[in-house]
């Protein structure tokens, strides 16, 4: 079953982006605590999306695909023309350094990584697609 949304590019808009998520996750038996987990993830990589590649620009629009095939993995691709940011090419900085610097970021990409199997980049068409894919257990 594919599920398709397409938002605005403004942080308010993530609340709906995570209902959108766990709507068609609870459809398809999912635990909840994947569900959680799942959303936790894409709620990171969708407001990264919005504030660093679109500037929290509302006329801006992404799209969020979710692909969920019965004993597959689950497939969630962001796709948007915003500015590219692949999480693979960049140096998560260790727990220790983040304390030390006293950061406020740099924990999200570790945590996605961390809940996801696999995160993917590609251009198609001049369009920018993350694809994200974790493998769950269907109840």
């Amino acid at each position: 079953m594919n599920y398709k949304f397409k938002v605005g590019c403004n942080i308010e808009n993530l609340k709906n982006v995570r209902d959108f998520i766990r709507g068609a996750l609870k459809n398809h038996a999912i635990s909840e605590l994947e569900i959680s987990e799942i959303v936790l993830a894409l709620d990171e990589m969708c407001s990264n999306l919005i504030i660093h590649a679109h500037n929290c620009n509302p006329d801006d629009l992404f799209e969020l695909n979710i692909r969920i095939e019965k004993e597959k993995p689950l497939v969630f691709e962001l796709i948007d023309d915003g500015t590219v940011f692949d999480i693979n090419e960049f140096n998560t900085p260790g727990i220790d350094s983040i304390i030390h610097q006293k950061r406020k970021g740099g924990l999200g990409i570790r945590l996605v990584k961390s809940i996801m199997d696999k995160v993917e980049y590609q251009k198609h068409e001049g369009r920018n697609i993350c694809r994200l894919v974790k493998t769950v257990q269907f109840k």
